[in-house]
């Protein structure tokens, strides 16, 4: 099922069930005839404990709207919002409490520290916070991971699977209400591709996590509840209950 670009007022509507929005987004960069517009006046909602993935050919706009919807990109014009806190009035002590407390991020190139251990990369946002990590927690997500026996290796001795599945693991480790995943299986092989989209389908399913990911990869795409298709910086439509066959169709129609 494919759906315009929705209303501001339907994004209203959408705030009881919705852990991120952005009303009337824009972002350009360059000026004059240089100018590039990423993201075109993008009004969306992404609701709690969904898994929805971002896609589009490449320059549409999906990593630049995921960067600004995080707070790690600032908008030319329009609003963003997690919950009901808008990014744009924040400074940036407020900003970063926001990204450590109620958002987790998990990158294409994992991010991890190289002199830190697993364990200690996994700890690091609760180190950093001054925070008691949850030791209970922390085994189980290395359990679930299957990452127990890697946690007192460094990263240049784990697989990019491992790499990859210690960094959702640090991502989770504060249970953060939002997690954005940039392309999070485009450094791995098809069987820790799998692993790591089976691992994300169930911290929703299960975690009650809210999970919002850009991809090209039309499999990864088919395990999100919601697939929102971007095109010249603006939202094109959306396809609930994505199977294969549908993102596949739908990615040829955009010239993908």
């Amino acid at each position: 099922m494919l759906s315009t670009q929705p209303s501001s007022r339907d994004v209203v509507h959408d705030l009881a069930t919705s852990v991120a929005h952005a009303v009337d987004l824009v972002k350009t960069y360059g000026e004059g005839n240089a100018e590039v517009r990423a993201l075109n006046g993008v009004t969306i909602a992404f609701e709690r404990e969904r898994f929805v993935a971002v896609m589009g050919p490449s320059g549409s706009g999906k990593s630049t709207l995921m960067h600004c919807m995080a707070g790690l990109d600032v908008p030319t014009s329009g609003h963003t919002y997690i919950g009901d806190l808008e990014i744009g009035e924040m400074d940036d002590t407020h900003l970063t409490q926001l990204r450590r407390d109620r958002i987790g991020f998990i990158f294409q190139s994992f991010n991890l520290i190289p002199t830190l251990t697993a364990r200690e990369n996994i700890e690091l946002p609760v180190t950093l916070a001054g925070g008691k990590v949850d030791a209970e927690w922390l085994e189980f997500l290395a359990a679930q991971l299957s990452i127990t026996d890697r946690l007192g290796h460094h990263p240049a001795e784990m697989s990019g699977g491992q790499q990859q599945r210690t960094a959702c693991a640090r991502a989770l480790i504060r249970r953060p209400e939002l997690i954005f995943a940039d392309e999070p299986t485009g450094n791995l092989d098809s069987n820790s591709s799998t692993e790591m989209l089976n691992f994300l389908r169930r911290s929703v399913d299960e975690f009650h996590q809210s999970i919002v990911m850009v991809t090209h990869d039309v499999r990864a795409a088919a395990h999100a509840d919601r697939v929102v298709f971007l095109a010249d910086g603006e939202l094109v439509g959306e396809i609930l209950a994505p199977t294969v066959d549908d993102v596949l169709e739908q990615m040829k129609q955009l010239g993908h």
